[in-house]
């Protein structure tokens, strides 16, 4: 009996070696890319993989442990400081960032390209997934379509000339390619956002509330071209230029069924009940405990965000007169009484409620202040359930665009383009009502027009990590960043550095460099 089953044995093993299809097996841990592009669901997924990126800590953060890249971007600025140099940007604000300084630098050169990788497969290979309706297929791409656009938006606004690459990642034909001229890399960004705004509905209900929109396509179309009208690009003052973004920022605020406008509470913005509410535009969206931030460990406890005493200083008292007006009423002895509300509705202070409780000035120990925006802490004391919320643990959304910044890029282009007029004080008024502070005269000058507008900027989005790009592109970073940053009893904590023929432009991390060898450095690294 045992060499009768020996013998079938053998038999079975040499039929089973002549059946070449029983070689023809698929993993069954992960998805080959030869059959994932098969049903609409693979397709949705592949298209969630193209926002997934979003979270990565070289764009907005918080896959990572103890990550909160979003609102470190505020601590390069006079608005804030990172203490522990987390992923290095306070190196950057101290000017002393080289291509071989890693964290941010490198991150988000290579978290770009993975999104931009990830969404020119999925324009590759939707088309191919024939169970998708068309009306379907068309909102998918022109999601895609967006997500390129601000994954080359972010790649040429910190460094330049960077290689476009619209083909799905192809290590023989891609891994040497030059730096492509900036201005090409722009002009593709537009054609994307016009095309997505073509293909993407007004508003998305229901499960796909959050999905990038017309809207959001229109209203990046308008900060690409804010930026390229800055004098940072625009070094010959092209009123064009400004006219332009004028006009793309105006036809958001009149684009119809979109329903934009400010949410009534400037703090309640902020707040995880408030999410998706009319302001929004497009946000990065996170949700515990599938995928949360660590926004909230970071403003609380680890303070890596802390505000600066020449932030406290630039917003006006509630009369609308800055600190140092003598008319003010401004008091040494009492510096946060009767302020812009929106100061504290940004951050906290020495003295302030926090938590239910007076806190001192050790509190926050680093600069005495701690940013409150994109946390869910304020001057009550929190839930239990959530007074001590932890990495990844929190699912505060963050606003990459929202309609407070097209009135305000509205205001900033027309005053380029024509002085002032009405309709740029109807702008600046709608976001000055909301906390109830006095309109801008409408006396003003075109140049004194300009220096309030950029003060209302600097307020308005104080911790959303905008300002660093605004100083960039007015050019007044080389003013502003040559300083001494103090805490907020007037300390000086240290003195930045800012070179104005090399950082206003990222240097080209060296491992990229590395891998290839065709890559141009920006001057000066």
């Amino acid at each position: 009996m045992k060499k009768i089953y020996l013998l079938l044995t053998c038999t079975g093993l040499l039929a089973a070696g002549c059946n070449k299809d029983l070689l023809n097996t698929s993993p069954h841990d992960r998805y080959p890319e030869s059959t994932f592009w098969e049903t609409p669901e693979a397709a949705n997924a592949g298209l969630v993989g193209c926002y997934s990126v979003l979270r990565n800590q070289g764009i907005f953060g918080g896959k990572t442990s103890n990550n909160a890249t979003a609102l470190w971007e505020e601590t390069i600025t006079p608005n804030a400081y990172n203490q522990t140099d987390a992923m290095s940007f306070n190196s950057i604000a101290r000017g002393t960032q080289m291509s071989s300084t890693g964290g941010i630098v490198t991150s988000r050169y290579a978290d770009c390209y993975s999104g931009i990788g990830r969404c020119n497969t999925f324009l590759k290979k939707v088309d191919g997934v024939t169970a998708l309706d068309e009306d379907t297929r068309k909102e998918m791409k022109g999601q895609a379509y967006f997500l390129r656009a601000l994954y080359y938006f972010i790649l040429e606004n910190y460094y330049g000339a960077v290689p476009l690459i619209l083909d799905p990642p192809d290590r023989n034909a891609q891994a040497k390619l030059p730096r492509t001229p900036r201005a090409e890399v722009v002009n593709s960004v537009l054609n994307d956002l016009d095309m997505a705004a073509t293909l993407l509905p007004v508003k998305f209900t229901g499960a796909d509330l959050g999905r990038a929109t017309k809207g959001a396509a229109m209203a990046l179309k308008a900060r690409v071209l804010l930026y390229e009208a800055s004098p940072l690009l625009n070094t010959s003052n092209d009123v064009e230029k400004w006219r332009k973004a004028a006009m793309a920022a105006k036809e958001v605020m009149t684009l119809a069924g979109a329903g934009y406008g400010l949410f009534a509470d400037y703090r309640g913005l902020f707040l995880q009940p408030n999410e998706n509410n009319k302001e929004v535009i497009f946000d990065v969206q996170y949700i515990f405990p599938q995928q949360g931030s660590s926004f909230d460990l970071i403003c609380t406890q680890y303070n890596t965000n802390a505000p600066l005493l020449d932030l406290a200083k630039t917003y006006y008292m509630n009369n609308g007169l800055p600190i140092t007006d003598p008319a003010s009423g401004y008091k040494a002895d009492s510096p946060y009484l009767r302020r812009d509300p929106r100061l504290y509705g940004t951050f906290t202070y020495p003295g302030d409620m926090y938590r239910g409780a007076i806190i001192p000035a050790t509190r926050f120990a680093i600069t005495g202040y701690g940013m409150k925006k994109y946390s869910l802490y304020d001057s009550i004391a929190p839930p239990k359930d959530k007074s001590d919320l932890k990495d990844g643990q929190s699912d505060i959304n963050f606003i990459v665009l929202r309609y407070a910044d097209i009135l305000m890029m509205y205001a900033e282009a027309q005053n380029e383009v024509s002085g002032p007029d009405a309709t740029i004080f109807a702008a600046l008024d709608a976001i000055r009502d909301r906390v109830k502070m006095p309109h801008i005269s409408n006396t003003l000058s075109k140049d004194a027009l300009r220096t309030e507008i950029r003060h209302e900027r600097r307020v308005e989005f104080a911790g959303e990590g905008l300002y660093y790009n605004d100083i960039r592109r007015w050019k007044t970073a080389e003013t502003v960043m040559n300083a001494p940053i103090e805490n907020y009893a007037g300390k000086k904590i240290e003195t930045r550095t800012f070179d104005k023929l090399r950082d206003y432009w990222w240097p080209i991390p060296v491992g990229e460099k590395d891998l290839n060898p065709n890559l141009e450095q920006n001057p000066g690294y």
